[in-house]
């Protein structure tokens, strides 16, 4: 039997299990709502850590990227506080993380290289370490700045942002076992309307589906934004697109017009739900990927944040449990909004907050009572002087008020750059 034939028997049989966890969504507390649904050992209850992923900058600490893990239960004596960290020795535009589907390991990489840093998280939740560095995708693939890592059944599915041959946006994804043995690699469609560039991916097991979206390659990325703004050829050169793929065969089925950049893709959790959103941070849009009357696939632009004329650049997104709300941050205005998706097709607008200088990363608990808010977007983007916040920041929501409930600077702890967050529980620690 083929490794293509096991990986698709392996995903059919997953599937017919997250069916049944998606039966009971709503007696189930656990963790932030934009985990791979093949993830195991979900958190019940109250998280008690926060995993952050930081950029190393240059003379400020070690200097190096590193993963940082912050007590967040209530009733701990270091709540709110720094209890570890775990630098990987080096500075790669540390940028996102990904739980396997047994949850014992973390996997995380930069923007700026290949590297991909697993850390065990399951020996001590409390002190992940580092245990190995893959460093082939770039050899295997070509492929280069690796930004999504997807749990599926005993695989992790990696969604590159470049390639090394002339560091533009055309791109592809890597799988490799738990392991970290590679696979296979399945590129981004340039045909049929695609554009070739990735971003995030993320699945429906339910109809078979995979979908990915995208944004720009290392060239852009690694520019001073503002002189990138500046450059009108450059400015060309940002996806369009999303793919609806065959999550099986792995191949693209279709190719969505989306123009800005499409961003992080949220699948709604609500049983029978069968539609996802992103947000194009270029144009500010909201967009709507649902299957038509007659059950084809269909990409359609529902909303639009803040004020699109003055950029406000949404980047992270996080869908509540039962798909009726959404939390939107914008970096440019360091806002954080939450938009009423009751019905999808036209999302409202119905809380707005100034949660720092400058925001990116979001993620709420299961429960919805919890949100964590972080800084940096990338090295060379972040604003400057004053406006140049680091943080992760704990907010409280009773459904009407975010409530600051803590803050790590991590500007003055010499932590470098805070962006993605993963949460973490004690209960999950299987060492000796």
């Amino acid at each position: 039997m083929t490794i293509q034939r096991v990986w698709r028997n392996a995903v059919l049989s997953i599937a017919s299990i997250f069916v049944a966890c998606l039966g009971s969504v709503d007696t189930v507390r656990a963790d932030e709502t934009c985990n791979s649904p093949y993830v195991s050992k979900l958190i019940k209850g109250q998280e008690d850590y926060v995993y952050v992923w930081a950029l190393g900058v240059e003379g400020v600490g070690d200097g190096f990227d590193k993963l940082v893990t912050v007590d967040v239960h209530p009733k701990s004596k270091s709540y709110g506080k720094v209890i570890g960290s775990v630098s990987v020795g080096g500075r790669g535009e540390a940028h996102h993380m990904g739980f396997t589907d047994d949850r014992r390991y973390l996997w995380a990489g930069g923007l700026a290289e290949s590297k991909i840093h697993v850390f065990d998280i399951g020996a001590d939740p409390a002190k992940p370490k580092l245990v190995n560095t893959i460093g082939d995708m770039a050899d295997k693939t070509g492929y280069l700045g690796p930004h999504t890592y997807y749990a599926l059944p005993g695989r992790m599915l990696v969604q590159a942002l470049s390639n090394t041959k002339d560091k533009g946006g055309v791109t592809g994804m890597a799988l490799y076992n738990n392991k970290g043995e590679f696979i296979a690699s399945h590129a981004m469609p340039t045909d049929g309307g695609g554009d070739g560039y990735g971003y995030d991916l993320a699945v429906n097991p339910r109809k078979n589906v995979l979908l990915t979206s995208s944004f720009t390659g290392y060239t852009n990325y690694m520019r001073p934004l503002g002189d990138l703004v500046k450059d009108p050829e450059a400015m060309k050169h940002f996806g369009n697109t999303m793919v609806l793929w065959d999550l099986k065969a792995m191949t693209p089925k279709k190719v969505f017009a989306v123009p800005g950049a499409p961003l992080e893709i949220r699948w709604s959790l609500k049983s029978g739900d069968n539609w996802a959103i992103t947000a194009a941070a270029l144009t500010s849009k909201l967009w709507l990927v649902k299957p038509d009357a007659k059950g084809d696939w269909q990409a359609k632009e529902v909303g639009t944040i803040g004020d699109p004329a003055k950029i406000p650049l949404p980047v992270d997104i996080s869908i509540t449990r039962d798909g009726k709300g959404l939390w939107v941050n914008t970096f440019m205005d360091g806002t954080t909004r939450y938009f009423d998706l009751s019905k999808p097709e036209a999302p409202k607008e119905t809380y707005t907050k100034v949660t720092g200088k400058q925001v990116n990363m979001i993620s709420q608990s299961w429960d919805g009572k919890r949100v964590y808010i972080t800084s940096s977007l990338l090295a060379n983007w972040d604003k400057g002087g004053a406006d140049n916040e680091q943080f992760l920041r704990g907010f409280t929501w009773n459904g009407k008020e975010l409530k600051p409930a803590f803050e790590v600077d991590f500007a003055k702890e010499n932590l470098g750059r805070a962006h993605h967050m993963k949460l973490g529980s004690k209960a999950f620690r299987t060492g000796r």
